[in-house]
């Protein structure tokens, strides 16, 4: 099979409207959370989230397409065009029919959904655009339109894990001789009512509404719940020769992947499931360890203690150094893999592991290395990034350096 290499990638989140922005925030240690603007949430018990900054979509997309599709089209659209713009790839310039898109997201088009709900239950016209503008599959078909990719138009809908898996769907595209290049995307934005009341009734947000800068803390004793993120992420897989033909910049290689289904319970997490995921991708990559696990790390209090558990098990006395971003970016759901992945990349290539923020207090349960507040440079080879979603859906990637 084709090998695989990461040449382009694009990010924008609550703490960054760049790739180069976002990771540099991420460092620092700066949190993208903060009292809500979308709407009103005053008497909501949740009034915090991690909201994109400063972003017109009009900067992406014609003006008429933009009511046509919601939020979670437009910021990844954008994420694309960085994307492409950082692989200096002109898809004019290549057979089009050779290069595709895996578009990913967990819900899709929510804020629209409930604008549209609300006219219909007031007895008010809906849009002739809800249903083509809502659906998951929309991002993956206005990418192919706005950049003209004619290659596989692939979608992955998989919660939390859907962005982790749209980079590995789409690097099998590649590995099997379907297409040269693929854009995997990943982009969420639900930070509306519906979307903060459906989770908020779960009972799986923070409600630190007096202090949102620390209210995502992954890890930490007294972590009650995530905060909801919103964001984007692209990145351009490459065959390894396509890349080195036309003399493009390889930030790395896929080395490695594993999916699998915990078949436990749709939301309480299992240890094996993931378990399995990562050990798969470590048998694919030919590895026993990686220099450092970019955690899913949500800063629930089950889902930390499970996930530590489950990496205790997959590296036995060979753990690396683990941190998890969402105290800066939130929880962006089906956006987070890509995101995840853009950010492992990017400490790849920089040698830095970017801090768990707002880790004050350590919890028996959770007794790794989390790389506490602070970034540490170190040298890196290997990194491998994990998800796990709703449904019991699981993933992990395997991000190398060209040996």
């Amino acid at each position: 099979m084709k090998k695989v290499v990461v040449t382009g990638v694009g990010m924008i989140n609550g703490v960054g409207n760049s790739a180069k922005e976002s990771f540099n925030a991420m460092v620092n240690g700066i949190s993208g959370v903060d009292l809500i603007t979308h709407f009103d949430a005053s008497k909501d018990s949740v009034k915090i989230a991690s909201e994109i900054k400063g972003f017109d979509p009009i900067s992406i997309m014609d003006p008429k397409d933009i009511k046509k599709c919601d939020r979670f089209v437009h910021i990844g659209l954008y994420a694309i065009r960085e994307a492409l713009n950082d692989a200096k790839l002109n898809t004019s310039e290549f057979d089009c029919n050779r290069i595709g898109v895996c578009g990913a997201t967990g819900i899709g088009g929510l804020p629209m959904i409930q604008t549209n709900a609300e006219k219909n239950f007031d007895d008010k016209k809906i849009s002739p655009f809800f249903i083509p503008g809502t659906i998951t599959n929309m991002l993956p078909g206005y990418a192919s339109i706005y950049f003209n990719l004619k290659g596989p138009n692939l979608s992955s809908t998989t919660a939390c894990t859907a962005g982790l898996h749209a980079i590995t769907q789409a690097a099998k595209t590649i590995m099997i001789g379907g297409a040269d290049v693929m854009v995997a995307v990943g982009s969420e934005s639900t930070v509306c009512e519906l979307g903060l009341r459906g989770f908020s009734t779960i009972k799986a947000l923070s409600t630190r509404n007096d202090d949102p800068k620390t209210a995502s803390r992954p890890f930490d004793k007294n972590r009650d719940g995530f905060v909801l993120g919103e964001g984007a992420a692209a990145l351009i897989l490459e065959s390894y020769e396509h890349a080195v033909n036309r003399g493009a910049k390889i930030y790395a290689q896929i080395s490695g992947f594993g999916e699998s289904a915990d078949a436990i319970h749709i939301t309480s997490p299992d240890m094996n499931g993931p378990v399995r995921a990562m050990q798969a991708a470590l048998k694919m990559a030919g590895l026993e360890s990686v220099d450092y696990i970019n955690a899913h790390g949500t800063s629930t209090p089950i889902g930390d203690a499970n996930e530590t558990r489950a990496i205790k098990k997959a590296f036995g006395d060979k753990v690396p150094p683990v941190s998890s971003i969402k105290g800066s970016t939130g929880h962006c759901l089906g956006a987070t893999g890509a995101i995840e992945a853009v950010v492992s990349i990017m400490a790849l290539d920089q040698n830095i592991i970017p801090p768990t923020i707002n880790y004050c207090e350590a919890d028996s349960e959770c007794d790794l290395d989390y790389v506490p507040n602070i970034a540490r440079k170190i040298e890196l080879r290997d990194v491998l990034t994990t998800n796990y979603g709703f449904g019991g859906t699981n993933g992990a990637i395997i991000f190398s350096k060209i040996r």
